[in-house]
């Protein structure tokens, strides 16, 4: 089973680059961002190895998070 988590840019790359730093739950990551061109700092994305596969609205975002909380999930 593969898990896509959700993760907020919060750095863009160089200018024409396409890879970007999401901040998930305190980790910080550089993801691909070329399936997800349209993202940019502060969006919110769902990541899946290492890309950004789609845009996610941060209500979702957020509850995802605290649903892995709950079930005792470690997201150290």
């Amino acid at each position: 089973m593969c898990l896509a988590m959700p993760g907020q840019i919060v750095q863009a790359a160089a200018r024409g680059g396409n890879d970007a730093v999401v901040d998930m739950n305190g980790n910080r990551f550089t993801v691909s961002t070329v399936m997800t061109p349209e993202a940019r700092v502060g969006d919110w994305v769902l990541v899946h190895a290492g890309f950004a596969i789609a845009k996610l609205d941060e209500n979702d975002a957020r509850e995802t998070w605290d649903l892995l909380r709950e079930a005792g999930i470690r997201l150290e």
